[in-house]
This record gives structure tokens, C-alpha cells and sequence, in this order.
């Protein structure tokens, strides 16, 4: 057999062009205990808290959140599929804080409360993203409350406006037209859209039924009202923890358009 110099010279050049001396550190612990969606963990002395973690599990990895510091271990909260995290998984520290993606690309897009979507739609890889855990402006900080948010609906624009900037909550018994009342001022909307009085409307369903919120979603595609509307959908069946960070997610997604010039309800 007759060998090629040249050709295994050409190959050591490769490897050494492409060697890098740069070494990855990273810290890891294993979990010692789990049940529920909670996981304790040890090893992870240099956490921060609220610091984002990936559990390596046998079926991938898992994301989860420090939410407890103690002594020698920490409590975390597992966004997902926690079922798969076992005693003695290796769990590795991200050295980031929870953060969504942000912008105009989730226009008409259903995600989950990490920012994944859920719909058959792109990947969201070159979105920018915000935090979740954000310091609220101070009172002196914030403009006055003094244009309204028409709902489209007479009585309500009419005897109690709403306006820009504003909470507002909307409380009633089951079977009402709560969100009946939520899915017309969000399609009210559309006439400003294109304009520089255009809203941007995040609807976060929190613990619903999957087949009512598709249902919210088709409404809301028929009438046109996807094209300026995020849905966020923590469904019944996800984990408490992810129900619990969306209503934060959506707030994240809003202040990114309110930031930036945009008005979101």
C-alpha cells in the first residue's frame, strides 16, 4: 500500500488550523434528590439565583430555574419534561438569567412560556431576547395615562374606558364572555394596525385546554388579528413552574415593543 504524503499533510495542516487552545469550563453538579418538578441539587456551589440550569437527562436535555440557595445544595424548578430528570443526572450551570425572545418575529406566532413555538412556524434562532426577572420602572419613570384603548365594545368604551398604559382586570364566573370580551378588543385593533396609533396584543392562556386555545388562535386568524398578536400558551397539562412564568413571559414580550416605540396591550 502506498502512502500519500502529501495528502497526510494536508490533513495535519487542517488539524492544526482548526485546533483551539481555548478551554470550556463549566460547573456541574448531580441531583440528589426529585419529585414534582422540584429538583435538589449538589455541587452547583457558584449558582446564582434565578440562574438558568441544563439537566442532561437520558432523553436530552431539560432546562430548569434556581429558585432556592441552602448550604450544600440548591432547589431548582424544572421547565419541561421533568418525568425524564432521575436521581444522579448531571446537571450543568448556564451562567445565564431566564430570557424569552423578543421582537416583530413572534408577530403571529404561538409559543410556549421558554419562547418555543408551538405552532408548524420557523425557529425563532436569531430573535434577540429579554430578560423575564426585570426591575419595574419607578413611578416618576412612567407617563401619564391619558389616551384610550378602544375595545370595540360600546359599553364598555363608553361608561368605563380603558386606557393605554392601564391594568385592567376582567373578573367574572365561568362561562361569562370573559375571554369573549378580551378576543374582540384584541381584534377591535386591527383598524389601527399599519399606523402609528398600532397596538401589539400578547395573549397568555394559563392553565386552558389545548383545544380552546387553538380554538382562540383560529378566531383570531379568521379575523386577521394574528398578524399583531402573540399567543402564549401554558397549557393545563404543562408544569406548574412553566404556568407559572407565563404571564412574566408576556410581559417581557410587551415591555420589548413598549421600548421600543411600539404600544402593546
Amino acid at each position: 500500500m502506498k502512502i500519500n504524503t502529501d495528502e497526510i499533510a494536508s490533513v495535519i495542516k487542517q488539524e492544526i488550523d482548526q485546533f483551539a487552545s481555548e478551554l470550556e469550563v463549566s460547573e456541574v453538579g448531580r441531583v440528589v434528590e426529585i419529585g414534582d418538578g422540584i429538583a435538589r441539587i449538589y455541587g452547583l456551589s457558584k449558582a446564582m439565583a434565578g440562574e438558568l440550569l441544563e439537566f442532561q437527562t437520558d432523553r436530552g436535555s431539560v432546562m430548569g430555574q434556581v429558585m432556592n440557595l441552602e448550604t450544600d445544595t440548591v432547589g431548582a424548578v424544572i421547565y419541561g419534561e421533568y418525568l425524564a430528570v432521575k436521581e444522579g443526572d448531571l446537571v450543568k450551570s448556564t451562567g445565564r438569567l431566564l430570557e424569552v425572545p423578543v421582537g416583530e418575529s413572534l408577530l403571529g406566532r404561538v409559543v410556549n412560556p421558554l419562547g418555543v413555538p408551538l405552532d408548524d412556524g420557523p425557529a425563532l434562532e436569531d430573535t434577540a431576547r429579554s430578560l423575564v426577572d426585570i426591575l419595574a420602572p419607578g413611578i416618576a419613570e412612567r407617563q401619564p395615562v391619558h389616551e384610550p384603548l378602544q375595545t370595540g365594545i360600546k359599553a364598555i368604551d363608553a361608561m368605563i374606558p380603558i386606557g393605554r398604559g392601564q391594568r385592567e382586570l376582567i373578573i367574572g364566573d365561568r362561562k361569562t364572555g370573559k375571554t369573549a370580551v378580551a378576543i374582540d378588543a384584541i381584534i377591535n385593533q386591527k383598524q389601527f394596525w399599519g399606523t402609528e396609533d398600532a397596538v401589539v396584543c400578547i395573549y397568555v392562556a394559563v392553565g386552558q385546554k389545548e383545544s380552546t386555545v387553538a380554538g382562540v388562535v383560529d378566531t383570531l386568524r379568521e379575523n386577521g388579528a394574528m398578524d399583531y398578536t402573540i399567543v402564549v400558551n401554558a397549557a393545563a397539562s404543562d408544569p406548574a413552574p412553566m404556568q407559572y412564568i407565563a404571564p412574566y413571559t408576556g410581559c417581557a414580550m410587551g415591555e420589548h415593543f413598549m421600548h421600543s416605540g411600539k404600544l402593546a396591550g
